[in-house]
């Protein structure tokens, strides 16, 4: 049975669960900042503010408010925004309060995850909501032409947080409610100027249970400038077929203004193949691996897998940029291997993230590799990048009963495993 705990809110009581759901999974859908943030917009009180640690305040950061009690109600009857809900909470408890409000709008919700979008679905029907009281957007969407309440839970990529604002100006109006939330230590100075030049004036709360609230006052007069997203740089000497090459990287993907280490270890070592084989690249980002792999083996066909939309983007981008339009290529937004037909695969490179939205955790690896291997055919490779800390072949031991080094250095460590 799925391990489902309950939000408590001043409009009642929800139970919600991450995505994918997992019996063993204790972690919340939800956390202090989502708590203060309705709690805020129900106009309940805050609470006493904490007494804060060395550095919870940012400098520069613009006024300072107090903790809120009592303030009035959030009118949520115009065009309600959800940016970055992590698993769907915010959206749940909000869309099932405008059910109240006959003839609203929908609200909308802004995500660059697949795996939010899918807990959202599930918490949304727990909630008795209907999937037509939401719409749910990508980061790569078109995002509504007027926005009366901005709710943004603060990413932990500033580069995102900076284009969905430049994204978003345009919508915003003298009357836009705009308001963001994240934990003290998700919050910095850059956060604050970024809302600060992009939408208008802002000031923070005190903070409540390591929690803190964002305040923008829309200047729709202003002068705007374009996101600088996406970005493109090219790829230095030493990385095989795509030395030289050019990447395209939109806001929020991994190591996004530059290749990071541990990739460039791996575009060093990958495997010399030929032939008409089916290839995939998982956890993808900018495509850059899988855009190497159909460079050295054009007869290939190579699958970019990811659950972020700015990523399969950028690896969609990346491939076009540099390969011819005869190799086949297929992008795929989605949970790991889920997917792709069992038996059907003859390699998958991949580079596991050990945490999931925030969460430190090898489920998202093991998933990986559970999924590589059902794919897999008999004799097909898994082929896995990691820091030598992780111990990511005793997992592919116990699942494929092989695993060896292909190549190391003192912080990573290229692993195959082959089924058998």
């Amino acid at each position: 049975m799925t391990t489902m705990n309950r939000l408590t809110t001043p409009w009642g009581e929800f139970g919600l669960t991450r995505f994918p759901e997992h019996p063993r999974d204790t972690l919340r859908a939800w956390d202090a900042a989502d708590e203060y943030l309705l709690r805020h917009l129900a106009g309940a009180e805050a609470g006493q503010g904490d007494a804060g640690q060395p550095g919870d305040t940012p400098t520069d950061a613009g006024p300072t408010g107090d903790t809120l009690a009592g303030t009035e109600p959030t009118d949520l009857s115009g065009t309600v925004v959800v940016v970055g809900d992590r698993w769907g909470a915010l959206t749940t408890v909000l869309a099932a309060r405008r059910l109240e409000q006959l003839g609203a709008d929908p609200l909308v919700q802004i995500t660059d995850s697949y795996l939010t979008q899918q807990a959202t679905r599930a918490n949304l029907r727990r909630a008795g909501v209907g999937g037509d009281s939401v719409r749910l957007l990508s980061a790569r969407d078109t995002p509504p032409e007027r926005v009366d309440v901005l709710l943004i839970r603060v990413p932990k990529s500033l580069a995102l947080l900076e284009d969905q604002l430049h994204r978003l100006a345009p919508a915003v109006h003298s009357g836009t409610v705009v308001i963001g939330t994240g934990r003290v230590t998700e919050i910095h100075t850059s956060t604050l100027k970024l809302f600060e030049q992009i939408l208008g004036p802002t000031r923070t709360s005190l903070a409540v249970r390591k929690a803190r609230l964002i305040f923008s006052t829309a200047a729709p007069g202003r002068t705007r400038t374009a996101s600088p997203w996406p970005h493109s740089y090219a790829l230095p000497e030493g990385l095989g077929t795509v030395s030289g090459r050019t990447v395209v990287n939109h806001a929020g993907i991994f190591c996004a203004e530059r290749l990071d280490i541990g990739t460039r270890f791996l575009l060093r070592n990958l495997p010399r193949r030929h032939g008409p084989e089916h290839v995939v690249d998982l956890g993808c980002g900018n495509g850059v691996v899988g855009t190497a792999m159909a460079l050295e083996n054009p007869a290939a066909r190579v699958t970019f897998i990811d659950e972020s939309f700015s990523a399969v983007a950028s690896a969609e981008a990346t491939f076009h940029k540099n390969v011819d339009a005869g190799t086949a290529a297929e992008f795929v937004l989605g949970d790991s291997m889920t997917d792709v037909p069992a038996g059907t695969v003859d390699l998958v490179l991949n580079n596991p993230p050990f945490h999931t939205h925030q969460a430190t955790t090898d489920a998202t690896a093991w998933r990986m590799f559970t999924g590589s291997r059902a794919a897999l055919r008999t004799g097909g490779e898994l082929w896995v990048i990691g820091n030598r800390h992780l111990g990511y072949h005793t997992k592919l031991r116990r699942l494929f009963g092989n695993c060896e080094t292909v190549a190391g250095d003192p912080k990573f460590v290229i692993l195959r495993a082959v089924k058998r």
